[in-house]
């Protein structure tokens, strides 16, 4: 039977529900759904992600930042969330999940941890919270005062959703193609897509016991110049298909891009046309709120440098008006972050946070021009999808991928197309050198061209692939528009 944008119904979910507890051992400590909900009814409200959002955006506080950090063993993973919560001033705390937990790869996952038990060192790159099962995610769930948001990759993360909401944490990340399409090669949008199916109605069963979890789709996908509509139009429909399984709080959000008139833009038209696209779908009691990324892509070597980058994410988080940040430490160039690393990075962000607290968002013609243009952008590939999927949002997404009216640069999925090249203007923003499939009108066509056409006027140069490559390797080379090894000049 064809994928469809329909709310699963409670005895079908019930009937899958076995086969998938029994994927893994830990499965079983998460088969009393009473026992789960009452847990999780017992956690202070202080702990509740959703909660913590919502009371962000009506005291209209600066940005809420939280980081991304996991390590193997118990003891060292809760010693980690307690240092940035008290030492790093974390409003929202991570646990991220391992790289074999995210493949569903959990025998190897269970040998990860043997050898960093007997290694005393973490050999794995995340917590693996399906091997550590139910009680032990309780455990660290109760070691800290702040809320506990899973983030992982997961293509199919029903287990692990069961044992993560069985255990106490109040936040999931992901979604059907958020977490597809940037993370796997040969998984279909079809299997996907059900499998995030699962997880919402089950997100949506626990909110109609009286519990609130939030959901955040996963913004930034691949990190690497995003077209801000890609970005966008994914969110939005990750959202609706989440809201329709009875999922009430959600978050949505952007990987940072680095032209600050373009993110704050990018930000803003997300979160209107968001709201406006889950009131059409009935889901208009949907809690709806942001989430900003810290850059994605490559960082500077050297701390200082990276600081600047840091730096510069946290006032466009401030002046974009983001409920939340998703910060960065100066490590990020030599792999997995230490704790003091993702301190100081925590610090720098709040930092910044706390001077332009006060200070009004950014307003100005560009931000404005930039807004019209996502807007117009982001709707046209959501109306085209819908149109594919003759209204139904979960058809229309796996024919948009497999005509190329959705598609995302430099994923490793099969299911993407490929055909969509980015490029920065002469500003930084960026825009588009090759549309693929994409559904853009001819004017908005011709203003990426000629965006593009001026850049490379400036810098001496032809219009070419040379500006993506040197594109992507320009922040960590300290600039954001990449420039021409040919002719040296930069902008």
């Amino acid at each position: 039977m064809e994928l469809r944008n329909r709310k699963i119904q409670v005895d079908d979910l019930m009937r899958e529900r076995p086969g998938v507890l029994a994927s893994w051992r830990t499965g079983a400590d998460a088969e009393d759904l009473e026992a789960s909900f009452a847990r999780q009814r017992d956690i202070p409200e202080t702990k509740r992600l959703s909660t913590e959002l919502r009371r962000a955006g009506d005291a209209d506080v600066t940005p809420l930042v939280q980081p991304r950090a996991g390590v193997c063993l118990v003891a060292e993973h809760k010693a980690l969330l307690s240092r940035l919560e008290t030492d790093g001033g974390a409003d929202l705390l991570p646990t991220t999940v391992d790289s074999y937990t995210r493949q569903n790869r959990y025998a190897e996952a269970e040998t990860g941890i043997e050898e960093s038990m007997r290694s005393g060192h973490s050999a794995l790159n995340g917590f693996p919270v399906v091997n550590w099962g139910v009680d032990v995610c309780r455990e660290v769930v109760d070691s800290v005062g702040r809320p506990v948001q899973v983030r992982h990759g997961t293509p199919d993360a029903r287990l692990l959703c069961e044992i993560a909401l069985a255990g106490g944490f109040t936040g999931f990340e992901g979604g059907g193609i958020s977490y597809n399409i940037p993370y796997a090669k040969s998984i279909s949008l079809e299997q996907s897509l059900t499998w995030w199916q699962y997880v919402d109605r089950l997100v949506g069963l626990y909110n109609e016991e009286g519990v609130v979890v939030n959901r955040e789709p996963f913004g930034p996908l691949t990190g690497t110049l995003v077209p801000p509509c890609i970005g966008n139009a994914i969110a939005i429909i990750e959202a609706v298909l989440a809201g329709v399984q009875g999922v009430k709080d959600i978050t949505v959000g952007c990987g940072q891009g680095g032209n600050l008139y373009q993110d704050v833009a990018a930000i803003r038209c997300l979160e209107r046309q968001c709201r406006a696209y889950l009131d059409r779908f009935d889901c208009g009691d949907v809690a709806l709120t942001t989430v900003f990324h810290q850059w994605m892509g490559g960082f500077p070597m050297d701390e200082g440098a990276a600081f600047g980058v840091i730096s510069w994410g946290a006032v466009t988080a401030a002046f974009s008006g983001a409920t939340k940040v998703i910060t960065k430490s100066p490590q990020e160039a030599l792999g997995v972050p230490s704790a003091e690393a993702n301190i100081a990075g925590l610090k720098a962000t709040r930092q910044v946070l706390n001077l332009l607290k006060g200070q009004p968002q950014l307003y100005a013609p560009g931000v404005e021009a930039e807004e019209r243009l996502i807007e117009r952008e982001t709707s046209a590939i959501v109306e085209r999808t819908l149109e594919l999927g003759r209204g139904d949002l979960a058809a229309g997404v796996v024919r948009a991928f497999e005509g190329g009216v959705l598609d995302v640069p430099f994923a490793p999925s099969r299911m993407a197309a490929g055909a969509v090249m980015p490029a920065r203007d002469l500003c930084g923003a960026i825009r588009l050198l090759e549309f693929g499939n994409l559904p853009l009108d001819d004017e908005t066509k011709a203003f990426h061209r000629d965006a593009l056409a001026e850049r490379a006027k400036a810098q001496g140069r032809e219009v070419s692939f040379q500006m993506v490559t040197d594109d992507i390797y320009a922040v960590s080379k300290g600039r954001l528009v990449g420039t021409s090894a040919r002719s040296g000049r930069s902008v």
